[in-house]
């Protein structure tokens, strides 16, 4: 599955980039939230979803790079939010966090930065939908994708099947055709794209290539 980050599209044609991860056959767009605090740039809040949520019928999958996401969790599910992932570094309150998103019938993800080890959110791993796990350092679109993260897939797919979860693996930056393939095999389910998907000019054909690479 492929979720196509916004953060690497033209914001001024939002509306129409969102078209394009449609009509390439992407289920999920991906909506990178950022602070200014947990993360040094700053995006867009949850109004951006509102404004764009009647334009489409893909899965709003809502990255908050935010401190203390509990105070702002109403509010995104309001604007829109099918899956609302925070981040575990970000909160003090990660369990109470993920049971608010549930308790709204929305999926709930957990993140981690490329530093943050598995065993961080193993107490919470019995009750996410997701766990997106940063290949490269959150902040910045077009990073160089970091090997090491691969093992932490590895080890979230292993403690899947051991404890009979049934959560998604998401891997967030410098996911594309060189490590598509490695990423599947390790246990991911969602690749999350911003750059690799915009700069091509064929979207379609290249999803098509990177789902070939994976079966082959």
């Amino acid at each position: 599955m492929f979720s196509p980050s916004l953060l690497g599209s033209d914001f001024s044609r939002a509306g129409e980039e969102l078209e394009a991860i449609a009509a390439a056959g992407a289920d999920y767009a991906h909506f990178d939230v950022m602070d200014g605090n947990f993360v040094p740039e700053i995006t867009f809040g949850a109004k951006f979803i509102e404004d764009l949520r009647p334009l489409s019928d893909l899965v709003f999958d809502v990255h908050l790079m935010i401190e203390n996401p509990e105070k702002h969790i109403d509010r995104f599910i309001k604007a829109g939010a099918d899956m609302l992932t925070v981040h575990a570094e970000s909160t003090r309150h990660l369990w109470r966090v993920l049971q608010m998103i549930k308790e709204s019938g929305k999926d709930a993800g957990v993140a981690i930065n490329p530093a943050t080890p598995v065993s961080f959110i193993e107490p919470v791993l019995p009750i996410v939908d997701s766990v997106l796990v940063m290949t490269v350092n959150p902040g910045w679109g077009g990073q160089r994708f970091i090997r090491e993260t691969v093992d932490k897939i590895a080890e979230l797919d292993s403690r899947r099947a051991e404890g009979g979860f049934s959560y998604i693996i998401g891997a967030d930056g410098g996911v594309g055709r060189k490590n598509i393939k490695e990423l599947y095999d390790s246990g991911m389910n969602l690749a999350i794209m911003g750059t690799a998907f915009f700069n091509e000019d064929d979207k379609s054909s290249f999803l098509h290539e990177l789902e070939e690479i994976v079966e082959a």
